[in-house]
Formats: C-alpha cells, structure tokens, sequence
C-alpha cells in the first residue's frame, strides 16, 4: 500500500479545506450558522440573515484568539448556505469549518422549491455529491448544477413537530442512505413539540448505527430530562445550545442540565455550541455575545458548578473527535 492508499483509508474530519486527522481538532462549537444569505430564512426572522464576510471572519478570529479550533456551520444546502463564502473563510480564519450537506425545516424553502419534488433516490445522490465531490453553491431556487471545491462533511436534518410525514420521511430516508453509504455523521435539529424516541425508532430500525447520530436542541426542545438520558442510553449524542439564551431559560439552568447528564453517566455523548444567529454574534450586533462566549463565560460557570477539566475536554474536544470522524466501520 502506497503512503497515499493510507491516506485515503486513515479516520478523518472533513473540512471545507480538505480532510484533517482527528487529533488536530481542540475546542469545537458543534452547531453554528456562519453566512446565510438572504432569502426565505430572512422573510421569517431577519435574525437569520448573516452575510457579511469581513464581519463573520472578524468573529472567526476573535474565537481562534480565545481556543477555538473548529466549528461546524448547520446551514445545510438549499436555503442559504453559502459553500463559497465557508469555503473561503476556511482558508482566511484558520478556524477548521465543517459544513453541511443535508435539509431544514420545510418552512426555510419557498413554494415550488424543488427540494419538494425530487425523488427520494436523486435526493441521496445529491446528499453523496456534497460530501465526495464538493458543495452546490446554486441550490437555493434552481435545480443544483454548480459546485465549489468544498466538501461537507456532516449531514444536519430537521425532525419537526410534525414527524416524519410523508415529506420529511422522504428526506430522512435519503440522509440515512448518504450517511451508511459514507460513513458521514448526522446531526438532526430536534424541534420542540417532536418526539425524540420516535425518531430515535425510525433510525434504528434503518439500521444506521446510533452512535453516529447528534440530537441538538433537546435542551430547550424537550423539557423531560428522562428522554436526554434514554436517548444516550441508545448511543445518540446530545448537542446543548441553550447557552447565552435566556428567552428560554437561564445559564444557570442549562449548567444544570450538564452536570445531571453527568451524573447520569453521560458525558462522553454531550456536546456544546451557540447556534448563533445575526442578532448574537458581535460583530453584526454590538449587545450580542459572540462567538467566544463559551470560552468566556460557559466554561467558567460549569467549573464552579464543579465541571472537572477532564469533563470539559471531553465535551469541547475528544466527543466532537469521534462523532465528527467519518466511520464506514460500524
């Protein structure tokens, strides 16, 4: 075997910038939105409209200033993800950027979209395509032809409170397809007013291993901390982003959250991130917190909750390291 056959066969996270071994990653925001460009997520919440390059770069290198080394963007293809712009801020931050190939909510996509009317089989191509040959950067209203030297390396679905009726079941069948056939995570948001087991069901029954599965948002999608803990009994890991957003509930109460996750036994499968929007970061909103408010606020706060360093690595670094890497293994 050749040096570069063992290359290709080494475990790797995937970037915007190419494939990285997974001990280079060190502190990592699992759910952010870096650039979305304006369209229907912009007509429903302007707050999720965030388009100006220097301002995200300069948010970029405030967070690789204070020890951030890696963020994965959730903006998935089709409504308002700009794979050009990530792939550039990949080269100019420094910050290793892993994007999304994958769907949203349907309210993100206009009327007529034609996300609405491929076929489950195209579908899942597609999903491959982003993540072996490189991101479509012209997928927001017309039928994708275009794409970027970027790859994504994750796929972020949206299980919403409807369930998986017959669009999203379409749509979930094609991401599980992708995700077997590459070994790619998948990272599901997780909607208020859905039911986690449910899907939890669906996906075991697909037979796509669960521990390559991140649930985000439990922490203020699901009140019941019975349900977090049945779910990581099962394998799936749980991304918390209810930090710095006190409309739902209190730092203070999501440190909390962690440290019962904890006792329960369930720190190697939680995660972290701010699931950022235009009106939080600080470079677009002088009163937001930005980017480095883990780092600066968080972190502090869960150690005098009694956080040990070792369970903080864990929850910024080695569980991102083995959700991230792609694994055909299982």
């Amino acid at each position: 075997m050749t040096t570069a056959d063992k290359e290709l066969t080494m475990p790797y996270i995937q970037t915007v910038t190419g494939r990285m071994p997974p001990e280079s990653l060190c502190f990592c925001h699992c759910h952010e939105h870096l650039m979305i460009t304006k369209g229907r997520s912009y007509l429903i919440n302007k707050a999720l409209c965030i388009d100006n390059y220097e301002k995200t770069l300069t948010e970029l290198g405030q967070f690789r200033t204070g020890g951030g080394t890696t963020i994965v963007d959730a903006q998935p293809g089709g409504c308002g993800r700009d794979a050009d712009a990530l792939y550039r801020l990949g080269q100019e931050s420094g910050v290793q950027i892993i994007a999304s190939a994958g769907f949203h909510k349907m309210i993100f996509y206009p009327r007529g979209h034609w996300i609405f009317d491929i076929r489950r089989e195209a579908l899942a191509e597609l999903f491959l395509r982003e993540l072996t040959e490189g991101m479509y950067t012209d997928c927001d209203e017309t039928w994708p032809r275009r794409t970027c030297g970027a790859k994504a390396g994750i796929i972020k679905c949206a299980y919403d409170a409807c369930g998986l009726v017959l669009q999203y079941k379409k749509l979930f069948d094609a991401a599980v397809d992708a995700a077997i056939r590459t070994g790619a995570p998948l990272m599901v948001h997780i909607e208020r007013g859905a039911a986690p087991l449910k899907l939890m069901s669906y996906l075991d029954r697909r037979q796509l291993p669960l521990n390559r599965v991140i649930f985000c948002h439990m922490d203020r999608a699901e009140d019941d901390l019975a349900v977090h803990k049945e779910v990581c009994r099962h394998g799936i890991y749980l991304e918390y982003d209810t930090i710095g957003r006190f409309k739902y509930h209190s730092d203070e109460r999501e440190a909390e959250i962690f440290a019962e996750m904890f006792a329960a036994g369930y720190e190697d499968q939680i995660l972290f991130s701010l699931d950022t929007t235009r009106e939080r970061l600080k470079s677009y909103t002088p009163e937001g917190i930005g980017l480095t408010y883990i780092l600066d606020t968080f972190v502090p706060l869960l150690k005098s909750k009694g956080i040990t360093e070792a369970q903080l690595k864990k929850i910024s670094c080695t569980n991102c390291r083995k959700i991230l890497t792609f694994d055909k293994g299982n």
